[in-house]
C-alpha cells in the first residue's frame, strides 16, 4: 500500500474514533463566543491564541523513510552530529547513570483497538507512530575509551511493560512501566540487573494517542521521586472517572509510600527537570488536539506545588476549552499560565537542562526540547530540537532551532526521523534520540 493510502486509513480510523466530537453548530458557536486572546508568557512577550476551530482540524502523518547513507540531522555552525548508537528499537527515552553509562528505554505505543491492529501489524503507520509490538527492554552503553562512541553494548533489564522513565536512587535501580514504577537492587557499574525487582507503585496503565509513557525525576536532595503521568483521553471525552491519578506530576517517598498529586492539569507533562543552580521543577507538556491548527500550544512551564495547569477545562490561562465550557469555573480561574510557548500540535517531549560547560556560553543552564512532531495540523510542526535559553533560573527568551533536518522539506510529507528524549553526556555532548529512526544522535562541539 502506498504511503498516501496507509495514512488516508489512519486519518480514516481518527474521524471514526473522533465522531462523537463537537458537531459544525457547536463548533461554530464556539469560536463565536470564544475571541482570539493575546497571552503575555515570561519568554513571549505576545502569543496570540486564535480562536477555537478557527481553522479545520486535519490528521495529517509524515511518511517516515529513515535516513539515507552519510546524512544526519543539522545543528548550528560549531556544532557536529554524528550516530551514537544505531539498529535499536523504538528508543523513546534515556538516562545517564551515575557512572556515566547511558540506559536506553525501548518502547512503543501498542495499539488496543482492532483496526489500530491492524494498520501496524502491516506496518501501515508511515509515520511509525505505531508498532506491531514494543521490546520493552532497556539497553546499556558504555564508552570505555572516551571517545564519544559506546563501545559496551548489552541488555540492561528486559521483559519490561512499556518502559520510560529511569533513575538512580541510593542502591537501587527505578523505573517506569506503563503501569507501574518498579525498583531493583543496583550496584554502580553493573550491565545488568539480576535481583528481583519489586513495583513499590501501581499506575493506570495506557492512555489517549502515545499518553502510556511514565517519566522519572529524583527530588533535588534525593527524598522524593516525581513521576509524570499523562491523560487518558484528549479533552476527558470519556468522563473523569477515567482520569483519576492522570495528567497529574505525582510525588512518592523512595519506597513508594506517601503518594500525593504534585501539581495537576498537565494534560501530557513528559521531559521533567531541575533548572540549574535552583530547586524548582520544570515540565514539558504536550497539550490538547482538534481545536485546529494552532491551538493549543504546547509549553514549558515551572511546576508549582498545588498548582493546577487547565487540562481539560482551560488552556494558557483561563481560557476555556469549548468542549468543557462552563463544568468547572472554579478550576478554570485557578489555570496557571505557563513560562514558555513551544507551538501548537509539536509533541514536545523531551527535556534536558544543559549544566555542563563544552557547549558555548549562550546554552549554559538553558533547556534542550526533542519535539516529536505533529499529526494534528495542515502544515507540520515540531519535527526538531529547540533551545531555550535560560538566565538566573528563568526563561531569557524564546526558543530557537537547535537541531534541524528530520523532515525532507518542500511538499514532501517525508521524514528521516523524529526526535524524541535528550539528555547531556559527562562530556558537555548532547543526545538524542530518534525513534522513528532507531537511532541516537550525538551532537558535540566540532573540533
Amino acid at each position: 500500500m502506498k504511503p498516501g493510502k496507509s495514512n488516508a486509513l489512519l486519518a480514516a480510523v481518527g474521524l471514526l474514533a473522533a465522531c462523537s466530537g463537537p458537531s459544525k453548530q457547536e463548533k461554530q458557536e464556539a469560536a463565536a463566543t470564544t475571541p482570539a486572546q493575546t497571552v503575555t508568557t515570561l519568554a513571549v512577550d505576545s502569543l496570540r491564541l486564535p480562536a477555537p476551530y478557527s481553522s479545520k482540524s486535519v490528521s495529517n502523518r509524515v511518511n517516515v523513510v529513515g535516513w539515507p547513507a552519510g546524512k544526519t540531522p543539522t545543528a548550528p555552525a560549531g556544532f557536529a552530529v554524528a550516530e551514537y548508537a544505531g539498529q535499536l528499537q523504538s528508543p523513546r527515552w534515556m538516562y545517564v547513570a551515575p557512572n556515566g553509562d547511558v540506559l536506553v528505554a525501548e518502547s512503543s505505543t501498542v495499539p488496543k483497538s482492532t483496526p489500530m491492529k491492524v494498520v501496524a501489524k502491516l506496518n501501515l503507520d508511515k509515520s511509525r507512530s505505531l508498532r506491531s509490538e514494543s521490546a520493552n527492554r532497556i539497553t546499556l552503553f558504555r564508552d570505555t575509551n572516551q571517545d564519544g562512541r559506546p563501545d559496551v553494548r548489552t541488555t540492561f533489564l528486559a521483559g519490561l511493560n512499556q518502559p520510560f522513565g529511569m533513575l538512580v536512587l541510593g542502591n537501587y535501580f527505578y523505573v517506569a512501566n506503563t503501569d507501574g514504577v518498579l525498583r531493583f537492587p543496583y550496584a554502580a557499574g553493573a550491565t545488568k540487573i539480576t535481583g528481583e525487582g519489586q513495583q513499590i507503585l501501581s499506575l493506570p496503565a495506557s492512555g489517549y494517542n502515545n499518553h502510556w509513557t511514565r517519566n522519572l525525576l529524583a527530588g533535588p536532595d534525593g527524598s522524593k521521586i516525581y513521576v509524570s503521568v499523562g491523560s487518558g483521553s484528549n479533552v476527558q471525552e470519556n468522563g473523569p472517572e477515567n482520569e483519576v491519578r492522570r495528567a497529574n506530576i505525582l510525588q512518592i517517598n523512595p519506597d513508594g509510600s506517601g503518594e500525593k498529586i504534585y501539581a495537576a492539569g498537565l494534560r501530557n507533562p513528559v521531559g521533567m527537570g531541575w533548572a540549574p543552580g535552583t530547586t524548582t521543577l520544570w515540565t514539558a507538556v504536550n497539550e490538547r488536539d482538534e481545536l485546529g491548527d494552532n491551538l493549543v500550544p504546547d509549553y514549558l512551564t515551572s511546576v508549582r506545588e498545588g498548582g493546577f495547569y487547565g487540562w481539560p477545562y482551560a488552556y494558557f490561562g483561563q481560557n476555556a476549552d469549548p468542549r468543557r465550557k462552563g463544568e468547572r469555573p472554579d478550576l478554570v480561574q485557578k489555570t496557571l499560565v505557563p513560562e514558555v510557548p513551544l507551538g501548537a500540535h509539536t509533541a514536545s517531549l523531551g527535556l534536558a537542562f544543559y549544566d555542563k560547560t563544552a557547549f558555548p556560553a549562550k546554552y549554559r543552564n538553558g533547556a534542550f526540547i526533542g519535539q516529536h512532531g505533529s499529526w494534528n495540523r495542515s502544515a507540520f510542526s515540531g519535527y526538531k530540537v529547540v533551545f531555550v535559553p535560560f538566565a538566573n533560573g528563568k526563561p531569557s527568551g524564546p526558543p530557537e532551532d537547535f537541531l534541524t533536518g528530520f523532515l525532507a522539506g518542500g511538499d514532501s510529507k517525508d521524514a528521516y526521523g523524529r526526535p524524541v528524549g535528550v539528555t547531556t553526556l559527562p562530556d558537555g555532548s548532547l543526545l538524542v534520540a530518534d525513534d522513528a529512526a532507531d537511532k541516537i544522535w550525538r551532537v558535540s562541539t566540532a573540533r
